[in-house]
């Protein structure tokens, strides 16, 4: 009987065997920046930022509904502080919304924005955080105690699986989304009332279920889960709502009817009416997150999704993730109208290359998915360029990645798309230290890149 080394035997998946022999293995982006940033002629400076949207969850208004994959309203602050003598009464665009920070801090400002959103779970998220401020707590307090408790909407399909929500969660559930659905929308006051009582029932989904998002969603071992804790939540969210609801109307009275726009479109295709001083978006990163799995629970349980082919329309229609269906990616291969550059392609060449070397990687069409994602960003990235005001700035935050062993400089690649769009590369800022995914010890950044339109 022959014996391996420790660690290193039968045993031990093709995963694990990839991740000691990749040549990544204790690496860092600092090093394989380096060909990319002498080509852009730029260095970028170690700044450490709270960036991350942990923070918001004791913030007033962002405390509405938890989203992960934000950023914190800290950072967003500290950009309008930062240009406000630049600009007095900035417009301010998010051309990836998400759960409506940059609009919701824009608004505490005193300052107009729009935001674009294609998901519509969180579009419709953002939209009752930044346009529901004039509603009265005792309304808001009284019609969701007025709710009845003896009427039922069935949950999803889908949902029923034990493995989702214990029966008697799921049960007191499909009873709060019954009495919620029989308030009556007569006058659009009372419809604003209800989508804060719906984004309220949407915020304590997953702590009444049997998962947890961290930041993918997944089934949570041993997560205890009372029958009664759809009411008990939900009292506490709404009365939370109204807490912040009075500050507002105290503290922000000037600002409750600021302009602040969120639009169900396509950021690679939606050309704006206005134009904007200041653009403050995190895209998404390529890091294969779903986003639009990550909220399955939220966006059937609201009615924005029946079923697997309508996650799979919205899932295609945004910037490309890796779990994106292989008819979309195969279509784009085949497609001559693609943006490219030579960073791209050598990337892309050497993904290729390293997953023949292994044998086994989750998807063969890594290279392709990888292009699409730059492309995806060339047109977001080119359509608010033609919406920037002179002097103007678009500041965005986003990871870099290693794919396949290969490093992918996501930060530089977006700021060289601008440069190319014809606009200057003001600053790159380091914000804080990441993980890789695949390799855990090779060090990757999130960077903060200024891009000004002079």
């Amino acid at each position: 009987m022959q014996l391996g080394l420790p660690g290193i035997n039968d045993n031990i998946d093709v995963r694990r065997k990839n991740v000691l022999s990749s040549p990544k293995f204790g690496g860092s982006c600092d090093i394989d920046s380096k060909p990319y940033l002498k080509e852009l002629g730029v260095e970028i400076v170690e700044r450490k930022q709270p960036i991350q949207f942990t923070s918001n969850f004791g913030e007033h208004v962002h405390r509405w509904a938890p989203y992960i994959q934000g950023f914190s309203a800290a950072f967003v602050q500290s950009i309008l502080d930062q240009y406000k003598d630049d600009y007095k009464s900035p417009i301010i665009l998010d051309p990836f919304a998400g759960c409506g920070t940059v609009l919701t801090q824009s608004k505490l400002n005193g300052y107009k924005s729009t935001g674009t959103e294609l998901n519509p779970l969180l579009q419709f998220i953002a939209d009752v955080k930044v346009n529901s401020w004039d509603i009265e707590p005792k309304l808001l307090l009284k019609i969701f105690s007025s709710v009845p408790k003896d009427l039922k909407t069935p949950a999803p399909e889908f949902l029923k699986s034990k493995n989702q929500f214990n029966p008697g969660v799921l049960s007191n559930l499909e009873f709060l989304k019954g009495g919620i659905d029989a308030i009556p929308t007569k006058i659009k006051e009372q419809m604003k009332v209800k989508n804060l009582i719906l984004l309220a029932f949407s915020s304590i989904l997953i702590d009444c279920s049997n998962l947890k998002r961290t930041p993918c969603l997944g089934y949570w071992k041993g997560k205890k889960v009372a029958d009664n804790a759809p009411w008990i939540l939900m009292e506490h969210k709404i009365k939370d709502i109204c807490k912040d609801l009075e500050i507002l109307q105290t503290r922000y009275k000037k600002n409750i009817f600021i302009e602040s726009n969120v639009l169900l479109v396509n950021a690679m295709k939606y050309r704006h009416e206005h134009f904007f001083d200041l653009v403050i978006t995190s895209p998404p990163y390529m890091n294969g997150l779903d986003y639009v799995m990550n909220y399955k629970i939220e966006m059937a349980w609201l009615g924005f999704t029946q079923g697997t082919k309508d996650a799979k329309k919205v899932k295609d229609s945004l910037v490309v993730c890796d779990n994106v269906s292989k008819g979309l990616i195969k279509t784009f291969a085949q497609s001559n109208a693609k943006y490219s550059n030579g960073w791209i392609e050598e990337i892309k060449a050497n993904i290729e290359k390293n997953i023949k070397r292994r044998g086994n990687y989750r998807r063969s069409d890594m290279p392709h998915i990888v292009h699409k994602y730059f492309d995806d960003m060339y047109k977001v990235i080119s359509v608010v360029t033609k919406s920037l005001k002179s002097n103007s700035r678009f500041i965005l935050v986003v990871g870099d990645s290693l794919i396949a062993d290969v490093y992918v400089p996501t930060d530089l690649l977006l700021a060289k798309i601008g440069t190319e769009l014809g606009l200057t590369i003001e600053k790159i800022e380091k914000a804080r230290d990441r993980r890789s995914g695949q390799v855990r010890n090779y060090r990757l950044r999130e960077t903060i890149i200024t891009l000004k339109r002079n």
